[in-house]
């Protein structure tokens, strides 16, 4: 990525950092930072810290942080080149197009025009000859022209050149094809067709561009959806379909479906809120989205097994967002799609009912716990009462735990007190666990156990440490960070991860650029942005920063000299007498 350091620094000048993520997260003034619930993990106590006059964040939870630019990458599920974009526009300004690099830029734009292509072909195969078939599916299935034509449904030829025929007839390259998933590459080399004799569904993301497809095939073969891969443009699971038309919702509600028909019926029945995940389970990133958009969602699975562990999945994962939760579940083992069709001129109407006598999620799980118990038989009735009172206890407004102890214990003919005793010793007991597990995490934290980034760091703590702070005083102290650049060679990092991170901030500095958190976000993926702000963080602004530089460069050089376990073991007799001149010149 290639924004000129001009542009950049305008950029950073008519940008605040928590201007921006006050548009996504309610923030509270603690000291000198910012604080806030975490927007990218579930959390009840606020570890999401901004610091304005740094211009970075970072979360103390889930360890993600970086600067403005990377906020929006994650937030608005961007990239560098468009989240730079996104933040160019909201403070007046226009990114230059030759700012922009002929690489990842350029792959991703191509592969949006492959998809937007390819979409138009697959319409167009739909209404040919050879498309009959599909057309008669769809239209079987009760769809309407409108429908089809406002959901751009299509079809795949089942010859395996087609597509990669007319793509290449309009420019497109094997390699930008085979990168957008539209083709795959045999043994001997050649290109073909990714898809065949499918029924086919663009998905399109918020702002209207063709991503990715899923493909039905109307046989009884295998696999029957097959859906694109990842894609520098496509993340299954930080995506959903139908959320272009379902985000604007004046309810602010979703309702989240199994399938791509699903969501196609419940639209033409009326219910333009409905969404769907892209053939994988919920995640949380697309929790997260969910939350973005809605403040309520109701879950609409498949009634059998399989759909009702989905369920009580999605309700784990949605449930800590904060989102209101209810779940509808559909007479007779029936999908939506099956049920609207049943009713006929009703459907709409009928599903309508069924929406509005939806329950929470609460009363769902206790509906499918009560099934499981005969509640006549006493040791059946203290059974169930035991699994409501853990139920009950993770939900965290009292008032709402107050009402469910109230009804359960009325229905079970106990006392409610003795209920409440039972939810009581289980929320103690889930403190407790969860004291347990913030410890266990403290611990792998500080001994860099677990430490995915930077694995030497748990084998080098101390030099590891000594590196961070450098790394960190270069980023608050720019006058600082010139005198370092000058003085300290990157073989004496002892790490390779922060030797990575040194060498980027010394060759910027070494040409006059600056070395700000912002300056260098292009440089550097997500994860290892989140890292920077992990720095700064635990090394916050020094008072006397090249002082302290010295003596971090002192610990470093020291550790460098010293013989790892391996190399003593390798060592001849000059080299250790070596090393042990070294410590007594130390002692001295």
């Amino acid at each position: 990525m290639a924004i000129t350091e001009e542009f950049k620094q305008e950029l950073k000048s008519r940008t605040d950092i928590a201007d921006v993520i006050s548009s996504y997260v309610q923030l509270k003034r603690s000291g000198r930072n910012l604080m806030g619930l975490c927007p990218f993990h579930n959390e009840r106590s606020p570890s999401f810290s901004v610091s304005r006059e740094n211009g970075f964040f970072h979360c103390f939870g889930c360890g993600v942080g970086g600067d403005v630019i990377t906020f929006i990458m994650k937030i608005e599920n961007l990239d560098y080149v468009d989240a730079v974009k996104f933040l160019a526009d909201r403070a007046g300004m226009t990114v230059p197009e030759n700012d922009i690099s002929d690489g990842m830029a350029k792959l991703r734009m191509r592969i949006y025009e492959a998809n937007r292509e390819a979409a138009r072909f697959f319409h167009r195969q739909l209404y040919s000859p050879a498309g009959k078939q599909a057309l008669d599916y769809l239209r079987g299935r009760g769809l309407t022209e409108k429908t089809i034509i406002h959901f751009g449904l299509g079809y795949s030829p089942r010859d395996r050149f087609e597509l990669v025929n007319h793509l290449k007839s309009k420019g497109f390259t094997k390699y930008e094809m085979i990168q957008a998933n539209l083709a795959n590459q045999s043994d001997k080399g050649y290109a073909f067709d990714r898809f065949s004799d499918r029924v086919m569904f663009p998905i399109i993301d918020v702002k209207g561009k063709v991503i990715a497809f899923g493909g039905r095939l109307m046989s009884d073969g295998k696999p029957k959806y097959l859906n694109t891969s990842d894609t520098p443009v496509f993340n299954k699971s930080k995506n959903l379909f139908a959320l272009k038309f379902a985000k604007n919702d004046p309810k602010r509600q979703l309702i989240l479906v199994e399938g791509y028909m699903d969501v196609i019926a419940l639209h033409q029945a009326g219910f333009e809120n409905a969404v769907a995940t892209l053939g994988t389970a919920l995640t949380e990133d697309q929790a997260m989205i969910i939350k973005k958009y809605c403040d309520e969602v109701v879950i609409c699975y498949d009634a059998d097994e399989a759909g009702q562990k989905a369920t009580q999945r999605a309700i784990n994962i949605l449930r800590p967002t904060g989102i209101k939760i209810r779940v509808l579940t559909v007479p007779n083992g029936k999908d939506p799609d099956e049920f609207i069709k049943s009713h006929g001129d009703q459907g709409s109407a009928r599903f309508r009912m069924l929406l509005e006598k939806s329950g929470n999620d609460i009363e769902y799980r206790l509906m499918k716990l009560r099934g499981r118990y005969n509640l006549e038989i006493p040791e059946q009735k203290v059974d169930f009462a035991t699994k409501a009172a853990y139920l009950i206890a993770g939900i965290e407004n009292p008032v709402e735990q107050d009402v469910y102890i109230s009804r359960i214990a009325k229905e079970l003919e106990i006392e409610k007190t003795s209920l409440k005793r039972l939810v009581e010793k289980n929320n103690k007991y889930s403190s407790f666990e969860n004291k347990k597990v913030q410890q266990r995490k403290a611990q792998t934290d500080l001994s860099a156990a677990a430490d995915k980034l930077n694995p030497e760091k748990k084998f080098n703590l101390r030099a590891a440490n000594a590196e961070e702070a450098i790394i960190s005083i270069m980023l608050y102290e720019p006058d600082t960070a010139v005198e370092i650049a000058g003085t300290l060679s990157p073989e004496t990092f002892v790490t390779n991860f922060n030797r990575h991170i040194y060498e980027v901030l010394r060759k910027r500095i070494n040409e006059g650029k600056d070395v700000s958190i912002t300056d260098i976000s292009g440089d550097f993926t997500a994860s290892e942005m989140g890292r920077l702000a992990a720095m700064m963080t635990s090394h916050p602004r020094d008072s006397t920063p090249s002082e302290s530089a010295r003596g971090y460069i002192n610990i470093l050089t020291e550790q460098k000299n010293k013989l790892t376990p391996a190399q003593a073991a390798a060592a001849d007799n000059d080299t250790i007498m070596e090393q042990l001149r070294r410590m007594r010149e130390k002692k001295k």
